[in-house]
């Protein structure tokens, strides 16, 4: 290509707003690679973290099934595994509290309620983290990239009047090297929706298998037994657990 034209003719010969625009796409286009790239590895590992739940029904105790899940602290089913024993701990006075509190009052169920639904709203935001950059970059750069094509072809058609020539050889390339700062745009934009869809998607997953877990373990602290549809149920003390 010849060097009079193309993304290097359009950083040199560009103002401060022409440049302003192109590092501002690319940092943009940055940011949601990044956010992309970090939340996909998350999503693997917490898909390598749900399928050890099962292994920890299967424990033989509750302390064996922590073991189970592992040590990884952010692991957000070892997370709600802890807030419910916690939880169950301290509403039945196990965890050395004597005094009686304002909690008292609540029912087990209802406090054990709460207690998962806290864990798993921190472990949603937890999720969500990052995909308002995605949604940010996807619904403005094309936009960004747009009022640079503007403001290129104001100067291309300024420095055309002011030479005095409109030939087509004139025009064709101050205006099209303009219209690539809107390509650069729709290129920064649609990895990022597309980025944003696919991580919802996988979101969404996490997200069901968490409430499922979150179900039995509830079911577990309250009665001794998870919920199982089959109506059977895996017994495991809780008193080794506490």
């Amino acid at each position: 290509m010849d060097q009079q034209f193309g993304l290097i003719n359009v950083w040199t010969q560009g103002d401060i707003v022409t440049r302003g625009v192109f590092l501002l796409l690319l940092g943009m286009s940055l940011a949601s690679w990044m956010v992309i790239l970090i939340k996909v590895l998350d999503l693997r590992k917490f898909a390598a973290q749900a399928r050890g739940t099962e292994s920890f029904w299967h424990a033989n105790d509750f302390a064996d099934g922590m073991n189970k899940l592992g040590n990884d602290p952010g692991n957000p089913f070892r997370l709600l595994a802890v807030e419910g024993r916690d939880a169950t701990a301290h509403i039945l006075h196990k965890d050395g509290a004597s005094k009686p509190q304002l909690h008292d009052s609540l029912d087990v169920s209802d406090w054990v309620t709460r207690c998962l639904r806290a864990q798993l709203d921190e472990s949603t935001a937890r999720l969500q983290a990052g995909l308002a950059v995605l949604a940010s970059v996807g619904s403005t750069a094309p936009f960004v990239g747009l009022f640079g094509t503007v403001w290129g072809i104001y100067h291309a058609l300024m420095s055309i009047g002011v030479a005095g020539q409109a030939t087509i050889d004139k025009v064709a390339g101050p205006i099209g090297e303009a219209l690539i700062m809107t390509a650069l745009g729709l290129a920064v934009a649609i990895p990022a929706v597309l980025g944003y869809n696919a991580l919802v998607r996988g979101n969404k997953g996490v997200l069901a298998k968490l409430n499922r877990f979150a179900h039995d373990l509830h079911a577990y602290f309250v009665t001794g037994a998870r919920v199982s549809a089959g109506g059977m149920a895996k017994i495991v003390p809780m008193k080794k657990g506490l």
